[in-house]
């Protein structure tokens, strides 16, 4: 959780917090417009708070101390002005960890966050978070799969490539270990069974497919199918002729009208998370951000940010509220990349790209892709309301 008054240095947290983790849940919440969290605020279902000396009327150093009065509070990573004094009585409160808010790394804020995790994971490793023993082969024991090969793992969760033991058919297993007397593994445990609710009843060509689901004492499993074919990313890098690139704009957009639908967002598109299948076809995959729409907030008010600067909405980067509207941009973000190679904003920082997604005009397309820079132009319009307001109006305008 992030708690800072600018909207920008919520942003700048948030980029630095899931390009090192592609999977946290980040909630940025604004004590500016929502107000301050009461003194019965426990932090619950977070695993860190990352909270910034901006708090409006009220010193920072006064909201670190009334967190950190409750000892049952999770780890709090201050971000003051960086004078040692402040530092110091930061450390004496029991901040986890103290930074200068406009002078620090990514790599020391990322081994920072890292090392407090594990210390408070209180499990020497990643692969001792499963059954087995990893290093020696031994596949978490899940009945019906064999195991292939380990493909990622996250502080929470593993991904491996397994095949089915009554067909020999590959799937990929996302395996979470649930630790009862560990109350900060509770949330991650409860959002790997929510990301599975949310896709397992979708079925979309376009959209993963999901085979099975199962729970133990000690662990959680999705058995989701294998994509052999690579992601977006990687085809991007080679060069997508146009006409490929209008193919796999008119399925994402189909899979995208089909989750909305159902009232629910992505809020994390991009090229990672659009996987091909043998034949060709597109499948959009880790709804870990997904979130319905209709979802009650446990923290009333606005300010959740979620996703990649890159493909990230102008009011998703101000910590607005978003619809499926916010999705439309992310894909004409990602459109207008397939097309060109390129990406429409860059700049040297989060903050400097979710700044041009707000400010900077629609870059044209080279004369010989110029057909497209309607749809283009409708897709990337700063206010939602100027946007192509379904999923579905892609192809029909393409």
């Amino acid at each position: 959780m992030i708690v800072d008054g600018q909207a920008e240095f919520r942003s700048l947290l948030m980029h630095h917090v899931t390009t090192h983790w592609n999977d946290a849940m980040v909630m940025a919440y604004d004590p500016l417009t929502a107000g301050h969290l009461p003194d019965a605020f426990s932090g619950a279902g977070n695993d860190l708070v990352l909270l910034g000396s901006d708090q409006g009327e009220r010193d920072g150093m006064e909201t670190l101390r009334r967190y950190l009065k409750n000892p049952a509070f999770p780890p709090v990573v201050y971000f003051g002005a960086g004078n040692r004094r402040e530092q110091a009585a930061a450390e004496k409160l029991g901040v986890a960890a103290y930074f200068n808010r406009g002078e620090f790394t990514h790599a020391a804020l990322t081994v920072a966050l890292g090392d407090i995790l594990r210390s408070r994971q209180r499990i020497a490793t990643t692969d001792s978070l499963f059954v087995g023993d990893l290093r020696t082969g031994i596949f978490p024991l899940i009945k019906g799969y064999r195991f292939v090969g380990k493909l990622a793992a996250t502080e929470h969760s593993a991904l491996y490539l397994a095949e089915r033991e009554s067909s020999g058919d590959r799937v990929v297993l996302k395996v979470l270990r649930q630790v009862p007397d560990l109350s900060d593994t509770v949330g991650a445990f409860e959002r790997f069974l929510q990301e599975y609710e949310l896709i397992a009843g979708l079925e979309h060509p376009n959209i993963v497919r999901i085979h099975d689901l199962g729970v133990s004492d000690t662990h959680a499993h999705i058995a989701m199918e294998y994509l052999s074919g690579g992601d977006l990313k990687r085809r991007i890098a080679w060069g997508i002729p146009e006409g490929d690139a209008v193919s796999y704009v008119l399925q994402i957009g189909s899979a995208l009208a089909r989750i909305h639908s159902v009232g629910i967002l992505h809020r994390d598109l991009k090229p990672g998370n659009i996987m091909f299948r043998d034949d060709d076809s597109i499948a959009l995959i880790d709804f870990g951000l997904a979130k319905q729409m209709r979802l009650e907030q446990e923290i009333t008010g606005s300010g959740e940010i979620f996703g990649t600067p890159y493909y990230m909405s102008p009011e998703q980067g101000r910590g607005d509220d978003v619809d499926p509207r916010s999705d439309i941009y992310s894909l004409g973000v990602i459109f207008y990349e397939m097309l060109t190679g390129k990406k429409p904003f860059r700049a040297g920082n989060a903050m400097g790209i979710i700044f041009k997604h707000c400010q900077a005009p629609i870059p044209l397309l080279p004369p010989h892709l110029a057909h497209h820079q309607a749809v283009v132009n409708m897709m990337l319009a700063k206010k939602p309301e100027d946007r192509l307001q379904r999923a579905d109006e892609i192809g029909e305008w393409l």
